[in-house]
């Protein structure tokens, strides 16, 4: 039995993490909740302030149909990771499972998800982690994400170690979903910030639309045609050029990925293979 943790950037009542916590429990996981007393969306794998001074407040919760333990905790998902991985909800998890979002984590806004950082904190902890997130979300089909989010939760403790998967499903029926399949980053995600007014002392933003066509085998592309999406991810990756780790720093040699330089995960995750 794999000790899972559940969280999210939705908040500990949405209805998301309900299917999530359920689903995970069907196939045999210890499963605990803890997430978020509120609304953290966006705010990637941020820990909030960190101090002896302040405590975190913590309020027991429940799901309907789900018998295990639930919090809701006064930080955003990242520091559920935190906290539990230290003990503070029993046994440390195995594997952490972030989500159901409502709506799409792809391209290059996973780096301001809440949900997926959740599951990149995890990494970052030596775990296995996934990401869930759904297309859609007003029409429901939660069960739909949770369905192939707890299968894959199952074989995820098989594959290499510090792997974390983002999961992308469309909003509808589990029978309308064509197949799951590998998806690279799209270069924009399903939504893009823009400022709609501003004055002296405010600004207003909104999530808008992107109208554009991405790649088919892209996250974005795969789950706008009826699959679901995975994309395995990596945080802290290096960029190497002419450079190597001790060389003298030089200003005209500095390597980016743009320009067609090589990534590299850092050395201690190396090791680990």
């Amino acid at each position: 039995m794999t000790r899972v943790l559940v969280t999210n950037d939705d908040g500990v009542t949405s209805p998301g993490i309900a299917a999530l916590a359920r689903a995970l429990a069907t196939v045999g996981h210890d499963v605990v909740v803890v997430a978020p007393d509120h609304d953290a969306s966006g705010t990637g794998a941020s820990l909030a302030r960190i101090s002896t001074d302040t405590a975190i407040a913590v309020t027991p919760s429940s799901i309907s149909g789900f018998d295990g333990d639930v919090f809701g905790l006064a930080g955003p998902p990242a520091m559920c990771v935190v906290v539990a991985v230290n003990g503070a909800f029993g046994e440390p998890p195995e594997l952490v499972v972030s989500g159901i979002n409502a709506g799409l984590n792809t391209g290059r806004s996973t780096l301001h998800s809440g949900t997926v950082g959740a599951a990149l904190a995890a990494q970052n902890f030596g775990l296995r982690g996934l990401a869930v997130s759904q297309d859609q979300p007003g029409k429901g089909h939660w069960h739909t994400a949770a369905m192939l989010a707890a299968d894959i939760s199952v074989v995820l403790m098989d594959a290499p170690d510090l792997v974390t998967l983002s999961l992308n499903v469309p909003g509808v029926e589990a029978a309308d979903v064509r197949s799951t399949r590998w998806g690279g980053l799209a270069e924009f995600g399903s939504v893009r910030t823009q400022i709609v007014d501003f004055s002296d002392n405010e600004i207003h933003v909104d999530m808008l639309p992107t109208h554009y066509d991405p790649p088919e085998d892209s996250d974005l592309g795969l789950v706008r045609a009826g699959y679901a999406a995975v994309t395995s991810l990596h945080a802290g990756v290096e960029v190497w050029g002419q450079v190597r780790p001790g060389d003298v720093f030089d200003p005209g040699a500095i390597p980016g990925a743009s320009q067609g330089d090589s990534l590299s995960a850092p050395r201690h995750v190396l090791r680990r293979a």
